[in-house]
């Protein structure tokens, strides 16, 4: 008999609690989506049934962004705050939202680290001052085949790069997550080698559309969702976007990112959206909108293709995945 070890097992291969007990009520919904298809109606059925994650404080002088999405109803607060990957917190898409009430978000601070003449640790408030904050709609894909529309509060990565001057060694963005044992109970397990890691090209940490996040919804950023301070690059996977996030070290060397280490045949070190590059273990081409019966076909570059494309002329995307 093979006995498997929780780090030999991928997010994708675990069932979700919610759809495990609801099994029965979702193939019946189905059945009633499939005769409201026929009858010339869209369907639509919630793929989870979790609360979600208690308000937050407004946030004040937030602008609505020109780079926001303007044709797709982003998801509810509920779906956003309930579902999820923070494996920090477990491996289960609602273990954030039930694992992570002890966490402190505040105060917080960020280390600066590495290529750049102004090295140090900041107070979040200290990164914050003079940041005009944006509220930005952006799709989210995670590799296991399913999306949302998200509304992020945040502000450029760039402004923050340029606040601390890299010097002309610096090729390369690291970012680290805090991993906290005593208040988020997946880091006792080996699931990955902690702390998360993740890693961007000076260039793309620079492209306008990349954000650090700090809200949702126009409110502070709840816990599960990697509060105070997270990435969000809207063109790569979700594994991309660091949460929490307390060290940023400027590099001239590529960074081994948490997921790449793990299973490098599977997740490399660019993550950029591509369908027609299928994961080891299942298809990209098609993905699932949380809150959606039916399937939709993924876009190249998660739909901002006219906007990062440039940023790979020449490579091969097959390879550089």
């Amino acid at each position: 008999m093979l006995i498997r070890k929780p780090s030999d097992i991928a997010s994708s291969e675990i069932t979700n609690k919610t759809h495990y007990l609801s099994r029965r009520e979702f193939l019946g919904a189905a059945g009633i989506a499939a005769v409201a298809a026929t009858a010339g109606r869209l369907a639509t059925v919630p793929l989870l049934a979790a609360p979600g994650a208690a308000h937050r404080k407004k946030l004040t002088h937030v602008i609505k962004s020109p780079l926001s999405l303007g044709n797709e109803k982003p998801n509810s607060w509920d779906d956003i705050t309930s579902y999820n990957n923070f494996y920090e917190f477990g491996v289960d898409k609602s273990d954030a939202s039930r694992n992570s009430g002890k966490f402190i978000a505040s105060p917080w601070k960020v280390s600066i680290e590495g290529e750049c003449r102004k090295p140090g640790v900041m107070d979040l408030e200290d990164i914050l001052k003079g940041q005009t904050l944006e509220e930005r709609v952006y799709r989210h894909r995670c590799v296991e085949a399913w999306s949302m529309v998200i509304p992020w509060v945040g502000f450029p990565l760039a402004n923050l790069i340029k606040k601390v001057e890299p010097t002309s060694k610096a090729a390369f963005v690291e970012l680290i997550s805090i991993a906290d044992s005593r208040t988020m109970p997946g880091i006792r397990s080996a699931i990955l080698n902690w702390p998360y890691r993740e890693g961007l090209r000076m260039d793309e940490a620079m492209h306008p559309l990349t954000l650090m996040v700090v809200g949702l919804y126009g409110e502070e950023l709840p816990t599960q969702d990697g509060a105070p301070l997270r990435l969000a690059v809207p063109w790569k996977y979700g594994f991309k976007h660091a949460k929490s996030i307390v060290r940023i070290r400027f590099v001239d060397r590529q960074p081994l990112n948490s997921w790449q280490q793990y299973a490098p045949g599977e997740y490399g070190f660019y993550a950029n959206v591509n369908p027609t590059v299928d994961h080891p273990r299942w298809s990209q081409a098609t993905e699932r909108r949380i809150g959606e019966f039916f399937r939709r076909k993924t876009l190249m570059f998660n739909g901002y293709a006219d906007q990062v494309q440039s940023l790979y002329a020449g490579m091969d995307l097959r390879k550089s995945y």
